[in-house]
């Protein structure tokens, strides 16, 4: 008798990774490439348009300037993987950060009282609209525009027909107005890069003990060593002294709102990636009447995604009411909510269903931020801003539309 020996998969080299990924971008699969790419150009032209554009301070603010949208873009990508829609993200953030303000200025609660009673809303707004969407079958659209227009007047109610509330609480500003220690900061970088260095000599581990493909250990060291350039070169520059009267006060490190998102978007992408609930949710973005019939409860995922994307949009409210030390009905208004689906869609998810990541909303956001604040130091007005951002929304479906073509065509789709 002749033995038969299970022989393990060759592990894929470093070229090999490469020309795969190029044979997935040639049949239609994008990613985040395009966002990748519009960052880069886009900083390109600002820095030489506006030298100022890459100045210490100027990339501090780029990450609090967008915070708010970002991380209302990470919950709007889980609704947006199912097909559906949320149109009233921007001010279910405003209820929430009108709820926050109210408890803080004249409740006089604790601010994680506050806060927490804020997420709470955002929840039970989530639950009531996922409930319409899957129980009635009300279409999203509908749902959340009804939305829309009623929570702006909820929060006309709330903050008293137009008046200001402010929020002084310390630890609330603290979230956009603060920043880490330059030891802390850099501590954060080597904790965030050992994590991930782990993570992914784990999982190369765990599928080698498989005797499945795993990848390489010279392209899980480029991956690591390019985290911890491009994460040392922002943690060098945000710990630059950004004061101009440094004996005054002193404006060093990373911003606290940044590793709030980091661990946002780590949360979400283990949720997405690594748990059931993310299988599920992919299965029914790409054909809900399948995974009805795999066994897969279907109006308990869209219940659930509206419930994480309000839950979302109220911690941004949070967010945008600490970096306005107040909150007004404008909060959650105005271009909000344009700009978080934009950001979603820019970084990369399908309008479709089915495709998309939480780093997307993080990559969209930045590109949004840059186009806000680079057509700022530029001079430019609202108007030229909303076309800009417009026609690179415009672009990013086009991008989606042609790439899901040109994926149905080779058959990866």
């Amino acid at each position: 008798m002749t033995a038969t020996i299970e022989q393990k998969p060759e592990a894929p080299s470093i070229t090999s990774n490469v020309r795969g990924y190029a044979e997935r971008v040639r049949g239609g699969d994008m990613g985040a490439l395009p966002a990748v790419l519009g960052l880069i150009v886009l900083c390109t032209v600002f820095a030489i348009m506006r030298p100022s554009f890459f100045t210490a301070g100027n990339f501090a603010n780029l990450f609090t300037q967008g915070a708010a949208v970002t991380v209302i873009a990470m919950g709007l990508v889980f609704v947006l993987l199912l097909g559906e829609i949320d149109l009233s993200a921007g001010f279910a953030s405003g209820v929430c950060a009108a709820v926050l303000a109210i408890l803080l200025a004249e409740q006089g609660q604790p601010w994680y009282v506050a806060a927490l009673a804020a997420i709470a809303v955002g929840t039970v707004i989530g639950v009531v609209l996922g409930t319409l969407v899957a129980k009635l079958g009300i279409p999203s659209f509908v749902v959340t525009l009804a939305a829309f227009l009623g929570f702006q007047g909820l929060v006309l109610v709330l903050v008293e027909g137009g008046t200001n509330i402010s929020v002084r609480d310390e630890t609330i500003l603290a979230i956009s107005n603060n920043n880490l220690s330059p030891v802390l900061s850099w501590g954060m970088l080597a904790i965030g890069v050992g994590g991930y260095a782990a993570i992914q000599l784990l999982r190369a581990r765990k599928r080698s003990r498989r005797n499945l493909a795993s990848d390489p250990i010279s392209l899980i060291a480029v991956r690591v060593g390019a985290l911890a350039a491009l994460g040392g070169l922002a943690v060098y520059v945000l710990n630059l002294e950004r004061s101009r009267n440094a004996a005054l006060v002193s404006l060093k490190g990373v911003p606290v709102v940044v590793p709030i998102i980091i661990v946002l978007l780590v949360v979400w992408t283990f949720v997405l990636r690594r748990t059931a609930f993310g299988r599920h949710l992919y299965a029914v973005g790409g054909n809900a009447e399948a995974a009805r019939r795999a066994g897969i409860n279907v109006d308990r995922m869209k219940i659930s995604a509206f419930v994480i994307c309000s839950s979302m949009a109220a911690v941004g409210g949070i967010i945008a009411a600490s970096r306005a030390s107040s909150v007004d009905p404008n909060t959650g208004g105005s271009n909000v909510l344009l700009y978080a689906v934009g950001a979603a869609v820019i970084g990369g998810t399908s309008l479709f269903g089915g495709k998309g990541r939480v780093l997307d909303a993080v990559l969209g956001g930045a590109v949004v931020a840059v186009i806000e604040n680079g057509m700022g130091l530029m001079g430019y007005g609202s108007d030229v801003k909303f076309i800009v951002t417009g026609s690179v929304l415009l672009l990013a479906a086009s991008v989606d539309a042609l790439s899901r073509k040109r994926a149905a065509a080779t058959g990866l789709r």
